[in-house]
């Protein structure tokens, strides 16, 4: 118990969130001796694996999971969106989610939060007690809130993020180091803060296993150079979580989530390249530069695995007739449902039509179809020419995963079963005793 408990004698309960990204459930269930912390919650609490959202990508599923709405909700689909009514794209921060986190309704309702490194949260808000944002910052300076956290951010090895591009080179040690570092000095922030216990709310992010699991994720699966590396840097993450966990006092509940999990990586996949060889769009020049050079479209695709039709009225140079919609879009679910890879394989496990995942008052900037791949089909978009379609020697050997995230629940009544990422804020708010009404979120508590 921390000091600041023992002086406020309160009874309300408070909670910790530590959230990770890219955490498969599987590597948790198949290694049990790597996680003996999660496996001591899940034997304590409750836990399993979940669904993640469509699309399972990062930059979409933190503002979903932290506001427990879909993306249409909150605005944000992926790493690039698009603006309405144009082609041209942005990349969203913080102040694009258009809905309120689960930060915002605790302080609303008189609560004290600490909110370290959740990706796309700048600028951090001045509203939260202390919060320094993560991915996608420009730089650390920049992230922190109050002066008292930049000034210590700034002057110990904390780092926003690993840097990818060392994970490119065929010798991942410098890549590893970088890793592990970044890891340890995250976690040393998050336990300072945590043993500050003047919080109600701690939410606390681990970026750092999405990346090695992009890079390494194939020496695991295959008996690689590196398996033992990857189960080693998990090995570490688990154990700064059961510090934290011994740190917390017994009013605390502890929650532990990710966002999506991981699986082999066998092909990156050109979907724009597709989509010109097929007939479907073509380009003003042989540039391929961008959205904005598409001369002739009839659909074209983000990032990942996002499919849009051009549609008149809709999009600034459409020429699907907004009549012939549902009869183009169902042309188009079936060229993509009966793509195959080298390998014979099917690329799409599910095609999604729009209405079927998104709903709110921001959908209108929705895919038409969100394409679920298979095993080993990593759906990029690609508007700069390729040689393939199919490139099977990229540098990542490991993709998201939609139906591997994984949750843990420090409580007894926890159940994780049927659940998905838009269940994680109704349980954190239940877990706080936060009231909220029956339609506020997608998704519904766990406890």
């Amino acid at each position: 118990m921390g000091l600041f408990d023992r002086l406020r004698g309160s009874e309300t309960p408070r909670v910790a969130f530590i959230g990770i990204d890219g955490l498969s459930y599987r590597l948790v269930a198949d290694n049990p001796e790597t996680f003996p912390t999660l496996s001591a919650i899940a034997d304590d609490g409750e836990g399993g694996g979940i669904d993640s959202i469509v699309p399972a990508e990062s930059s979409a599923c933190w503002p979903s999971l932290t506001t427990g709405k879909n993306p249409g909700e909150t605005g944000v689909y992926g790493f690039q969106d698009r603006e309405v009514g144009s082609y041209d794209t942005y990349v969203p921060m913080g102040r694009d989610v258009q809905a309120p986190r689960v930060w915002d309704r605790a302080t609303d309702a008189g609560f004290d939060a600490t909110v370290m490194n959740v990706p796309v949260t700048f600028p951090p808000q001045r509203t939260v007690q202390r919060m320094v944002s993560g991915y996608l910052s420009p730089d650390l300076d920049a992230a922190a809130h109050p002066e008292e956290l930049r000034e210590y951010l700034t002057g110990s090895d904390y780092r926003l993020s690993v840097n990818a591009k060392l994970g490119h080179k065929e010798d991942k040690t410098a890549f590893l180091e970088h890793a592990r570092e970044t890891l340890d000095a995250r976690a040393a922030a998050f336990e300072r803060y945590v043993e500050r216990d003047d919080w109600d709310l701690f939410v606390g992010v681990f970026t750092a296993p999405d990346r090695v699991n992009h890079f390494l994720w194939g020496d695991y699966e295959d008996g690689g150079t590196y398996r033992e590396e990857l189960l080693s840097f998990h090995t570490a993450l688990d154990d700064h979580i059961g510090t934290v966990r011994e740190a917390l006092s017994d009013d605390v509940t502890l929650v532990v989530g990710s966002t999506h999990g991981f699986r082999r990586l066998r092909y990156d996949v050109y979907c724009n390249e597709w989509l010109e060889r097929e007939g479907w769009l073509s380009y003003e020049d042989d540039g391929h530069d961008a959205l904005a050079d598409i001369d002739d479209a009839r659909a074209y695709s983000l990032v990942p695995g996002r499919f849009y039709l051009n549609v008149e009225g809709r999009e600034p140079d459409g020429v699907v007739p907004e009549s012939e919609y549902e009869e183009r879009r169902a042309e188009l679910r079936e060229a993509l449902e009966s793509w195959t890879g080298p390998d014979g394989n099917p690329v799409a496990d599910r095609v999604v039509d729009r209405e079927t995942v998104f709903r709110g008052d921001h959908a209108a900037i929705a895919p038409d179809l969100v394409v679920l791949p298979n095993d080993g089909f990593d759906l990029k978009s690609g508007f700069r020419p390729h040689d393939e379609v199919f490139d099977p020697d990229g540098p990542r050997t490991g993709m998201h995963a939609f139906d591997d995230a994984a949750l843990f629940v420090d409580h007894p009544d926890a159940t994780v079963e049927d659940a998905d990422l838009l269940d994680v804020a109704p349980t954190l708010l239940r877990l706080l005793d936060v009231d909220y009404g029956r339609t506020d979120f997608d998704g519904a508590s766990l406890v």
